[in-house]
């Protein structure tokens, strides 16, 4: 393959010509490329003006330069400019701003904590006041069976009549908000004695759940999860069954459940694959490890020791669970020595998860009781609990493998088929929970952020963030004090978009945002956070999208202060100079950015607050009276962010129908006193509404006066401001226009949203003042087959006021992209016409207008525009420059043969010499769609990854530059500067010299592959984390015979266990 071009360019002023003087004909080139430019950048027999069709170029300029704004006699930089008395600009205090958002959320949380104690205390009490009633007969409301019929027209058994109406608190789902319902898994008997007992128990919690609603509108759904495995809900639902029937929801294996059960723990899972575990003992073992690694959460740390397992490159838990086989002879104590080693480092060494510890043996047999082992590493403290399972239904090894948990504080249970697992393993949870609930401590615990889309399997449950407050029901009956017994966990869940509203956008500036993460580093909230991946024609949440360190959206941060700050619940700042990527990255822009962080108290929470620094640092305030801005306000061309928080309408159930432009004339009207509205943001607008009033009267005016031309290329006028406020005026009908999506709620890139202000707003901001953006549209998106069929041209409108300067709002236009191209090549035709013995452009040049990241905007073959940088000349490389850019979050194509050596990935059995336990969340949801492989071959598979990507930006330093291109036998001459006021550069090139057998760059994402050394230091370095406040790990009142089943003893069955070939990670749980 040929390589790069070499090129020799002259950067400098267009007067410098030197290096062409030295070529024949290069001298000729030049001259005709200096009339084009002197051309298109006149400023004063070439002045644009406005003609038919919409914005025009009188002769040859193509640009809405600083001239428009003059041209339009009620221009809104010139209002803003009348009424600058009026004006204040202030400094934003980063610190008061992101303590101030702390302190509303802190009370937010603090009102789902109370709607929590007070379940808990109701369902303690009536669990206090209800005796067991084995024979109890009771009829309960099961959510599955509500409203269903019989042949007969009569309701089925436990299916009564259930009132279901739409709500829009809940996802517009159909609920009711006066009592709950009762869902159980598929393989739960519903009219089991402990079921009914306790379902009729939690009946007491129906008045709770409605009083905590009726105090507190922005609850949703409570909810109490039974340690039998029922769950209540409110409100009541109907629950629908997969596609086969089968309800595979159980509340036990809910991160929220797991975590408010249980401290945090580590896990050795010890496995048996001897050759007497072979068929469909190895399918219960292996079955019996992924339901034990379905009850880990992000503070739990696990490992896995088995025998003779080849090492996969790049293997993880799930998928090495799936390949395991049975092989060889069985030597227990090895396996048993290498555990309780690599436990006692880790407590040692203060890793891990530092407080419960536990070894699970999982084996058809046992040849002895392993007492020197627990003499040496576990007695007396017992500080390690042992939880043995028996696998299969012999029981002639029972009495031993009870023997072992008994003395070593675990629980022995016996899994002689598939569907045994779920329950057996769930007695652990059960145990590890018994010192919490001898000392009654209802700890309050709060999950990381998930998406918890197997709660409602064929509802439209919008695929939205939440974290769940939750805390444990414990036993308070003195006579079962000592067995610590654990009734269940009641919860509540939080969108967190709804508590991201507490930061206001309109406080952060144009490019600032607001962030949220764990007290282990992993993000909650995060503008730059993508949880959702593309199959297909559906979005599915990414393998680990709950489990992306700060480190990796804020990737700039080399040396992790920011992180190391939050995650200390530090209150400070952080200055740091960042790459912001752009339009799903194919652009970026260089921000210094100041980072403002503190906690949010009573959670494992902190907070920080981004302000980029420029006009970031200041905020524009204005005043107007209610009569003359509620006059404006009401404009049709004028709408509001939908997503913007002006006031709260998601409470009151008659405030739910308004939009935030209703909602805010008839607080302002006073029609409604009972709304609630941000007032200084109602102002803001109110005052951005009367300034840009006149432009409405304009931008009708002009479009009647240009409805009767022939050529019509402009199709609308826009405008922002930074109060959420748009305009928008069309000049041409509705069905004309090039792009329809612009400006629709559903485009989020051009419209205001939560996280974001519109892309023309943010590109603008950050051009000089007076400059224009222009910046292709596409009809389907960027990614979408059809070609770029508009443009759009925007600028900032800036004030300022005591030497401060402050954006206050963007204005432009879109036109279509062959209306902008007409002119360009009229343009070119008049350069003919101006000097006869030059030929025009397209006969005799290759001319190309581009954009400041290298996209084609014009060139004379149309199948070009909207490329990128790799299609036009390497040359260029003087004036547009590479950036590398990261993607932590990307997903990748999994290769054809994932146990190939070629594959440049570490050896697994290289990790387990190191000894490890591997952070659950950090590394386990991974790879759990690896096991579908093999039901999806045809499907091409994703997997997360890391990848880099080049993005080419303009040297704004370099306004111009010529030189010549050696393209082997030839060289190609070319000229390329900037045209003023734009973001815009003209290229002319010779075209007579053909360099396309050079290979273009491309734009194109890249999978990162990590070295050995480099992926072992990134598993072995655990990042800083702050564990959970509390730890319950043992009481002296404790019951620890209460450890299981008992059985005859036999003959035994050799077991091997030997340290594990690969380290795995766990399944995406969904809360």
């Amino acid at each position: 393959m040929p390589g790069l071009p070499r090129f020799y360019p002259n950067p400098g002023s267009t007067h410098n010509w030197a290096p062409c003087h030295q070529q024949p004909g290069a001298w000729a080139f030049l001259q005709k490329t200096t009339v084009i430019l002197w051309l298109l950048l006149s400023s004063t027999s070439l002045a644009p003006t406005w003609e038919g069709g919409g914005l025009m170029w009188s002769g040859t300029s193509i640009l809405v330069q600083n001239k428009v704004c003059p041209l339009l006699p009620l221009c809104p930089e010139q209002k803003y400019k009348d009424v600058e008395s009026s004006l204040q600009i202030e400094e934003v205090d980063g610190l008061e701003l992101v303590r101030k958002f702390s302190e509303d959320m802190k009370n937010m949380l603090r009102r789902k904590v109370e709607a929590v104690k007070n379940l808990v205390e109701a369902a303690e009490e009536a669990d206090l006041n209800h005796e067991f009633n084995a024979s109890l007969v009771f009829d309960y409301y099961n959510s599955v069976l509500i409203n269903e019929k019989d042949e007969n027209g009569n309701y089925v058994e436990l299916g009564a009549e259930f009132v279901l109406e739409s709500n829009a608190h809940f996802s517009n789902l159909r609920v009711n908000t006066s009592i709950s319902n009762v869902q159980l898994p598929t393989n739960v008997y519903n009219k089991d004695p402990d079921i009914l007992n306790g379902v009729y128990m939690s009946e007491a919690l129906n008045p709770v759940f409605v009083e905590n609603f009726q105090r507190d509108p922005t609850l949703t759904w409570q909810y109490f999860g039974s340690a039998t495995g029922f769950f209540r809900i409110y409100p009541g639902i109907k629950w629908t069954p997969d596609e086969n029937g089968v309800i595979t929801f159980d509340c036990r294996n809910r991160g929220w459940y797991i975590q408010a059960a249980t401290s945090p723990k580590d896990i050795m899972i010890l496995v048996d694959i001897s050759g007497s575990m072979k068929g469909l003992r190895m399918a219960i073992a292996k079955h019996t490890i992924i339901t034990i690694l379905d009850t880990l959460g992000e503070n739990d740390f696990v490992n896995i020791i088995a025998v003779n397992v080849p090492p996969f490159a790049g293997v993880h838990f799930k998928q090495l669970v799936e390949e395991l086989v049975v092989k060889g002879v069985g030597v227990v104590d090895q396996a048993l020595n290498e555990a309780f080693q690599i436990l006692k480092k880790f407590q040692e060494a203060r890793q891990g998860s530092v407080c419960n510890q536990a070894i699970m043996l999982i084996t058809d047999g046992a040849v002895e009781g392993y007492e020197p082992i627990f003499k040496k590493y576990n007695w007396p403290d017992r500080k390690v609990r042992v939880f043995t399972y028996l696998i299969g239904r012999e029981v002639s090894f029972a009495d031993r493998l009870k023997w072992i948990a008994c003395n070593n504080k675990g629980y022995y249970t016996q899994i002689s088929t598939l569907a045994d697992a779920q329950e057996n393993v769930m007695e652990y949870l059960h145990v590890l929970s018994r010192p919490m609930v001898i000392n009654h401590d209802h700890d309050i615990i709060w999950t990381e952020a998930y998406m918890d889309s197997k709660l409602f399997t064929s509802k439209s449950q919008s695929l939205m963030l939440l974290t769940t407050v939750a805390m444990p029901v414990f036993s308070k009956k003195n006579e079962t004090r000592s067995h610590g017994i654990l009734l269940g966990v009641v919860g509540s869940d939080v969108t967190l978009r709804e508590l991201m509203k507490l930061a206001p956008r309109y406080k952060l500036g144009v490019h600032g945002y607001a962030f949220m993460n764990t007290n282990n580093g992993y993000i909650l909230s995060h503008p730059d956070l993508r949880p959702l991946y593309r199959e297909g024609k559906k979005l599915k949440p990414k393998p680990n999208y709950n489990s992306v360190d700060l480190s990796e959206v804020e990737w700039e941060d080399k040396a992790e202060i920011l992180r190391t700050a939050m995650i200390n619940r530090e209150t400070g700042s952080f200055t740091m100079d960042v790459k912001a990527p752009l339009d799903k990255g194919k652009r970026v822009l260089f921000l210094t950015n100041d980072y403002f962080f503190t906690d949010i108290s009573d959670t494992p929470f902190s907070l920080g607050v981004v302000l980029s620094q420029g006009h970031g640092e200041y905020v524009l305030l204005g005043n107007t009276s209610v009569e003359e801005g509620l006059h404006d306000l009401l404009h049709p061309d004028l709408t509001v962010a939908n997503d913007w928080i002006y006031c709260i309408t998601d409470i009151d159930p008659d405030h739910r129908k308004l939009s935030q432009l209703e909602a805010m004339v008839r607080f302002l009207t006073g029609e409604d006193p009972d709304l609630e509205c941000d007032e200084e943001l109602v102002r803001e607008v109110l005052f951005d509404a009367v300034v840009t009033a006149p432009m409405e009267a304009y931008w009708t005016a002009l479009a009647l006066n240009i409805s009767d031309q022939s050529e019509q290329g402009v199709d609308m006028a826009f405008l922002g401001t930074r109060a959420g406020l748009l305009r928008s005026s069309l000049f041409v009908g509705s069905e004309k226009v090039s792009d329809r999506m612009f400006l629709m709620p559903d485009d989020e890139t051009s419209v205001f949203t939560m996280n974001n202000f519109p892309l023309w707003y943010r590109q603008a901001s950050e051009q000089p003042a007076g400059s224009f953006v222009f910046n292709l549209r596409w009809a389907e998106g960027p990614e979408g087959p059809g070609e770029p069929v508009a443009v759009t041209a925007s600028t900032a409108v800036t004030v300022m006021v005591d030497k401060k300067t402050a954006i206050a709002a963007a204005v432009g236009i879109q036109m279509k992209v062959e209306f902008l191209q007409r002119q360009f090549w009229a343009a070119t035709e008049q350069v003919g016409s101006a000097m006869t013995s030059l030929p025009d452009c397209p006969q005799d040049l290759d001319c190309f207008v581009v954009d400041n990241n290298g996209f084609i905007l014009i060139s004379e073959r149309s199948q070009e525009v909207g490329r990128g940088r790799g299609s036009w000349p390497q040359s260029t490389l003087v004036l547009i420059f590479r950036v590398t850019m990261y993607d932590y979050q990307a997903m990748c194509k999994l290769p054809d043969h994932h146990h190939s050596a070629a594959q440049p990935l570490a050896s697994v059995s290289d990790f387990v010499s190191g000894r490890l336990l591997l952070e659950w969340s950090a590394w386990g949801s991974w790879y759990d769609r690896v096991a579908e492989a093999h039901k999806h071959k045809k499907q091409e598979l994703l997997h997360p990854c890391d990848t880099e990507y080049p993005v080419f930006v303009h040297q704004t330093a370099i306004q111009e530059t010529n030189g010549i291109i050696e393209c082997g036998a030839c060289q190609k001459i070319f000229v390329m500067q900037q045209i003023p006021k734009t973001n815009l550069l003209l290229l002319v090139t010779d075209p007579t010299c053909d360099c396309s057998v050079f290979p273009p760059v491309l734009q194109k994402a890249t999978e990162v592959k990590y070295i050995l050394p480099i992926l072992q230091d990134m598993m072995r370095s655990q990042k800083p984390r702050r564990r959970p406040d509390s730890c319950h790990a043992f009481h002296p009142e404790e019951n620890a015979q209460d450890c299981g089943g008992a059985s005859d003893t036999s003959a035994w069955l050799p077991l091997l266990l030997l340290p594990l070939g690969a380290w795995v990670l766990p399944p995406q749980l969904l809360r």
